[in-house]
């Protein structure tokens, strides 16, 4: 099983960026994205169900960030408009086991994460 993502890069605040992550080797019914800024702890982004009928997010990007998926191409994308400063850190893509969709540790596969830098 992997896990690719991809869209990361720098942009200004204000501005947008779309991350993709491309799932190979197996199909999962619950994909996320979590963020880690150094210093900090692996935070909870954003989730979605396999339908796309469910979609969660962290209070800190609810109304600027939206995840969706094309099961078509076991694909799972964020798009990210609005960015903040405080959004820069390496993004990850995962997949879920088991257990709380906000926790990391209820996630069996992850990407190699792709880096978001927002300049103010």
């Amino acid at each position: 099983v992997q896990l690719q993502a991809c869209g990361g890069g720098l942009v200004q605040a204000g501005g947008s960026l779309r991350l993709s992550c491309a799932a190979s080797g197996c199909t999962f019914s619950v994909m996320g994205w979590f963020r880690q800024a150094p210093g900090k702890e692996r935070e909870f982004v954003a989730a979605i169900n396999w339908s796309g009928g469910s979609t969660f997010y962290a209070d800190s990007v609810k109304g600027r960030f939206t995840i969706s998926r094309d099961n078509a191409k076991n694909t799972v994308y964020l798009q990210m408009n609005s960015l903040k400063p405080e959004d820069t850190a390496v993004y990850y893509c995962a997949a879920r086991r088991d257990g709380n969709i906000w926790l990391p540790t209820s996630y069996a596969y992850w990407g190699q994460g792709t880096q978001v830098t927002v300049s103010s």
